[in-house]
């Protein structure tokens, strides 16, 4: 199939009007019907694939991003759009007009995503100068002027984030990690008993094909009475610690946050900001460090920290693989890298001989808590193969990366840019017309 879609150019014109439909003129949305605003770290995904084809709209996407961050640097989950009235929570469940950090003028919500927005800037600034004149020009003015921005948001989940300094950012709601309804949060939200949680009427189990694909209404009300948490304390940073019935320190978010940290660093030095990328480096370090001693050494894979039960939570996630992501240092570093590809390359994880194509499941086919349709539970999400991919790049590990794009671009050649995809089958589920699926087609093909 792929072949035959390359062949006639049918997958990047294709692509490239998946974003130009979700186009809302300053931002991108996630998906046509499903999430009908802008997301953080889709928006940057967006940015990194748009950069292959207009590096000033690509620009314009992380600018519209930034103008929503609050005071304290935190970039919130959700910017909605003022044409959209109908997505549930949409901001008035959030209700962050309260808090005192969230800009004037903006409607977002109260929490946050993985940072991997300084990559998509390194992606901005390369694309812009390969093309050169006013692309190159465009951004790097847009990179010198808002650097700022960036590294406010990295020192606010380096300290806000990791209140006892082990070097992993905390989560306050499964939906900063991004991994919604992973296998990786029933540990933490089964201690959970929820208070009063005003009515509510989902949205979202309407535009997917079955309501088994979505997390359930049990989960979906846990969910809220965090949110209600939070806004009873306007979301302060320090008073979300005393009260809050979620806190889990992600490891695949502190993945992502060292990788990041890296790339600013090196950005700082570009910019002549010696000593702020001595700092990102130490970031970098520090985090990928605290990301390198939560693996198993039984399993090989990395574990995520449930605060409040004090206790390791380490279900066969992809997000174990978060060394991959995160790089490592030294020797013993190396070969930490060498065994999780050796384990994402084996028979529990890409080799697993019923997968339709040879990509990273986001839970195990081996688990028990292995759902082939169920969100985070089991399919297969493009975006994500992208980020291991760049990460393969970085670190030359050549041979995982080939498997990783060639397999990615068959998949993406169905041209339903779906959400996610059912491992087993290859069926395309969730949202169509996914904008970040989009993007990393565009940046597979290069």
């Amino acid at each position: 199939m792929i072949g035959t879609m390359l062949e006639a150019g049918l997958l990047r014109p294709a692509a490239v009007e998946v974003l130009r439909r979700n186009d809302l003129g300053t931002v991108t949305s996630a998906a046509p019907d499903l999430y009908p605003h802008q997301w953080s770290w889709d928006a940057a995904f967006v940015a990194i694939g748009l950069s292959r084809v207009d590096v000033r709209r690509a620009v314009t996407e992380l600018r519209s991003l930034l103008s929503a961050q609050w005071s304290t640097g935190m970039i919130p989950h959700i910017v909605f759009s003022p044409r959209v009235d109908d997505y549930f929570p949409g901001p008035e469940r959030w209700g962050t007009d309260e808090a005192p950090a969230k800009p004037a003028g903006v409607r977002t919500s109260g929490i946050c995503q993985p940072p991997v927005h300084a990559i998509a800037l390194r992606h901005i600034l390369d694309r812009g100068r390969e093309n050169g004149g006013a692309d190159a020009e465009a951004a790097e003015a847009f990179v010198a002027e808002t650097f700022d921005g960036w590294l406010a948001w990295h020192r606010w989940l380096a300290t806000a984030r990791d209140p006892d300094g082990v070097g992993l950012v905390e989560i306050h709601h499964s939906w900063e990690s991004g991994f919604d309804n992973s296998p990786r949060w029933d540990g933490p939200y089964s201690r959970i008993t929820a208070g009063e949680v005003p009515a509510f009427v989902r949205r979202d189990t309407l535009h997917v094909g079955s309501s088994a694909e979505r997390p359930s209404d049990g989960e979906y009300t846990r969910y809220l009475w965090l949110v209600e948490q939070m806004r009873s304390v306007h979301y302060d940073d320090d008073r979300i610690l005393d009260i809050g019935d979620f806190r889990v320190r992600d490891v695949f978010f502190s993945a992502i946050l060292a990788a990041a940290a890296e790339v600013l660093a090196g950005i700082a030095d570009e910019l002549g900001r010696t000593d702020d990328a001595a700092e990102q480096r130490a970031t970098a370090a520090r985090f990928r460090a605290g990301v390198a001693a939560t693996v198993d050494p039984v399993t090989g894979l990395a574990r995520d920290y449930d605060v409040l039960a004090e206790e390791w939570i380490g279900p066969l996630t992809v997000a174990g693989f978060a060394p991959l992501v995160a790089g490592a240092d030294g020797v013993d570093g190396a070969d930490l890298l060498a065994r999780q590809r050796g384990i994402l390359l084996g028979q529990q994880w890409m080799g697993h001989p019923a997968l339709r194509y040879p990509l990273p499941p986001s839970t195990s086919p081996a688990s028990p808590g292995f759902r082939c349709r169920t969100y985070w539970r089991g399919p297969v999400w493009p975006f994500l193969n992208l980020l291991l991919g760049w990460a393969c790049a970085r670190d030359s590990a050549w041979q995982l990366r080939g498997v990783l794009r060639e397999a990615s671009l068959e998949q993406l050649g169905d041209l339903t840019f779906a959400e996610y995809y059912e491992p087993i089958t290859g069926e395309p589920l969730g949202s169509h017309d996914q904008a970040w699926t989009a993007a990393a087609a565009l940046e597979w093909l290069g």
